[in-house]
């Protein structure tokens, strides 16, 4: 079936089990898929504008009011990003735990709290203590994900995410617009001194941060089902509502405590009484509705026993962290997110370092296009994703797509590196051609890891993210220590990207034996 375009604002198909979208109503707020998938790109990319907001201003602005060296600007990057890695591991399991909304508010008001302090830095030690905790905002990424996959089913999960993600990592771009664009107009408007400017400035992505964590806190809800706590008895009493009375996993905890044997819930449970008393199954409470997806009994049983967010135990936990699939998608994520985060640090002093006649201003536009580039080409390697999964049902379709872009975005690297052109149309059209691959490739990895260990989503994307930020640490760390040699860090991270993508493309996508996710 052809995509159909009242989709986009049409109630969505739902999976009577989980409650998950199978379309996207993405010009449809007032639905409740609509509004989670409005809230997850737009606090994201709030986060991200509000993340990076420094670095449009750090080349010329602040490093003169500062007098920073080029080294301690390089410090303050590499210091922001290993602050994400460490929130990145920890949201992972917060999500599992808490509930992604609950873990994506979190992270965007601790991180409007270090934002709103900016204007108190007066040394290179203040700025990179500050930009360690603004790090925080880096984290919302993992719960972004994870709220789009617990609202959308898994034949439109990786467009979800895709176009989350690509939309919120716009705003690594935006703000080399809007940060300049509010500091010229403070200086110019409003007559503030550069030193008194850039520090009003940040006023501005504190405020948006707290309206977005508000939003995402006040308007929205934790899963399709309600309340993040009864997401298992939701699921329980859908089956029950379609006659199935098998039990499912057993998650602990206040709600679902039951006696479990062999891994599979008691069908004479207190919580299974609990529901006749309360109306009966035929009206459970959440398994009624009114545009509900044809599924068999056991692709049902299969849903609820795999693919519903459960507690992990520690030992649990360590298997999914360890496991070979975990590595595949978090090392493939090492090379295309870690890559975009340190070139998105450096590219506006690259592109001034080429080309001096621009100015700041001008490198600084030409730069923020490889971050707005996300607002199409993530998405477009979702969608590719799910076409070709959709197409061909098997997962390997998915994992063959994710490394074939980040082959070719190696390649696109390489040639940036040994060219280093001082031709505008060929830096700037290479650029574009590795923006493709790369950012197709963030949206193709988590179109893939919504498959993997769906069980613990949060773990699998906590790890993900984090390993990105790594990616971006290592490459960071490249450009710092090479300084202005910046063609010869390219080469380098289309080499690294090329060998583990080939190290990694012949495990299998998803662990034998695995339910559900397929």
């Amino acid at each position: 079936m052809g995509f159909n375009v009242a989709s986009l604002w049409q109630v969505p198909e739902i999976n009577p089990v989980n409650g998950k979208a199978r379309s996207i109503p993405i010009l449809n707020p007032i639905n409740k898929y609509g509004r989670v998938f409005t809230f997850s790109w737009l606090g994201f990319m709030i986060a991200f504008l509000s993340w990076y907001a420094f670095p449009p201003l750090l080349v010329v602005t602040i490093k003169k009011d500062l007098h920073l060296s080029q080294n301690e600007i390089a410090n303050s990057n590499i210091i922001a990003l290993t602050a994400t890695l460490l929130v990145r591991l920890v949201a992972g399991p917060s999500c599992d735990r808490f509930g992604p909304r609950v873990t994506f508010a979190a992270c965007l008001l601790l991180g409007a709290i270090p934002t709103a302090l900016a204007g108190t830095v007066n040394s290179a030690a203040g700025l990179m203590v500050l930009r360690f905790f603004i790090g925080i905002l880096g984290g919302s990424f993992v719960p972004c994900q994870v709220w789009s996959t617990g609202f959308f089913d898994k034949n439109v999960v990786g467009s979800a995410n895709a176009l989350t993600g690509g939309w919120g990592n716009a705003g690594g771009g935006i703000t080399y617009f809007v940060m300049p664009a509010i500091f010229d107009s403070l200086v110019s408007k409003q007559h503030l001194s550069a030193h008194v400017a850039w520090r009003v400035a940040f006023i501005v992505p504190f405020i948006l941060i707290t309206a977005a964590a508000l939003g995402v806190l006040l308007l929205c809800q934790d899963t399709p089902t309600g309340k993040w706590s009864e997401r298992h008895l939701a699921v329980q009493q859908n089956l029950q509502a379609h006659g199935i009375r098998a039990g499912i996993v057993d998650v602990p905890g206040a709600i679902t405590d039951r006696k479990v044997e062999g891994g599979v819930a008691n069908s004479n449970s207190g919580d299974e009484k609990r529901m006749e008393e309360e109306g009966g199954i035929a009206k459970a409470k959440h398994g009624d509705y009114d545009h509900e997806a044809s599924m068999d009994e056991q692709q049902m049983l299969d849903t609820a026993r795999g693919e519903v967010v459960v507690k992990p135990s520690f030992k649990e936990a360590i298997h999914v962290v360890f496991s070979p699939q975990t590595a595949v998608v978090a090392f493939c994520y090492f090379c295309s997110f870690g890559a975009e985060l340190a070139i998105n640090s450096i590219l506006g002093a690259y592109y001034l370092y080429n080309f001096p006649k621009l100015g700041q201003t001008g490198t600084g536009r030409w730069a923020a296009m490889f971050g707005l580039l996300n607002v199409v080409f993530r998405p477009a390697g979702g969608f590719v994703a799910d076409f070709i999964y959709n197409k061909s049902g098997s997962v390997w379709s998915k994992k063959i797509w994710l490394h074939s872009l980040a082959i070719i975005c190696g390649c696109f690297q390489i040639a940036i590196g040994v060219l280093n052109s001082k031709s505008h149309s060929t830096m700037f059209g290479l650029v574009a051609g590795m923006a493709f691959f790369l950012e197709a490739g963030n949206g193709a990895n988590f179109a893939l890891v919504p498959h993997v260990h769906p069980f613990a989503n949060g773990i699998i994307s906590g790890v993900t993210g984090a390993t990105g930020n790594f990616g971006g640490i290592i490459f960071a760390i490249i450009f710092r220590y090479l300084g202005a040699n910046y063609g010869k860090t390219f080469w380098i991270i289309g080499v690294v990207t090329i060998a583990i993508n080939l190290a990694v493309c012949w495990i299998k996508p998803i662990p034998k034996g695995q339910i559900g996710g397929r």
